[in-house]
């Protein structure tokens, strides 16, 4: 049986992780979550691992939420509460990769729908090809957004933007979304462009990446209090520089 999330460790210490459902347009069914809940604890639990790129397989990077088990579970006698637990579990499990200490990007190689979307959205970075769209069509399958849609979406756009793409739940294409600011390129190669972006960030420098993805994922509450985390951070990043020069000079002197 073919493993519904593909995992590959490049020798740069990036992981791709590739949706694999492509025949589901990668809808994230019972058996992608459950994968997708361990390569992300593997990844967390694994201090080499610098970055990860998220794509699909096929020619969509995610539908959103397996619509059949969706279905099947509102028409079911469960409560309100325990259809609430579940849908909470869900939206965390998937959105667990916007708290990695270390960056993410979202290599959005076709439709990205709903979850999907907020998927996309839960990733530092994003980049599209030119064949990517993106939808938030909630209201017209009758269901509320889901997966912290009225924040992610709000947060990447502009709430104006925002409005439009859940109200209408119109496609925008992949260029009109660079143009928002939704992702920040169009690529051919949409997955070799986000793994040469994934190299640079791992050429620099792991504890500045990670204070800094710190920094920008808990914005300050004001101007001096982004002065009193600055005056921290970078003294510990300095102070870890100044103590690896010399072991770095002592290596290159003995290269040849």
């Amino acid at each position: 049986m073919t493993k519904p999330l593909s995992v590959e460790r490049l020798e740069s210490d990036v992981v791709v992780l590739t949706l694999d459902l492509h025949e589901r347009r990668n809808a994230m069914t019972a058996e992608l979550t459950e994968a997708w809940a361990s390569a992300i604890g593997a990844i967390r639990g694994d201090p080499s691992v610098r970055t990860v790129v998220v794509t699909g397989a096929g020619s969509t990077f995610c539908a959103g939420g397996d619509l059949g088990w969706i279905d099947s579970t509102v028409q079911s006698s469960e409560s309100l509460g325990a259809l609430r637990s579940r849908m909470s579990a869900f939206y965390q499990t998937w959105l667990a990769i916007r708290s990695l200490a270390i960056p993410s990007i979202a290599a959005v190689n076709g439709p990205a729908i709903g979850a999907g979307l907020c998927l996309a959205l839960a990733c530092d970075l994003r980049f599209a090809s030119p064949n990517a769209t993106f939808s938030a069509p909630f209201a017209s399958l009758g269901v509320h957004p889901g997966m912290a849609a009225t924040w992610l979406l709000p947060e990447a756009i502009g709430m104006p933007r925002a409005r439009e793409m859940f109200l209408t739940g119109r496609a925008v294409s992949a260029v009109e979304a660079m143009q928002w600011g939704l992702v920040s390129a169009v690529h051919d190669d949409v997955v070799g462009h986000a793994v040469e972006v994934a190299d640079t960030i791992v050429a620099a420098d792991a504890m500045s990446v990670e204070l800094t993805k710190a920094a920008l994922a808990h914005p300050h509450r004001s101007f001096t209090e982004g002065l009193d985390w600055e005056s921290f951070a970078q003294p510990v990043t300095m102070t870890q520089r100044s103590s690896a020069e010399p072991v770095l000079r002592r290596g290159n002197e003995r290269a040849p």
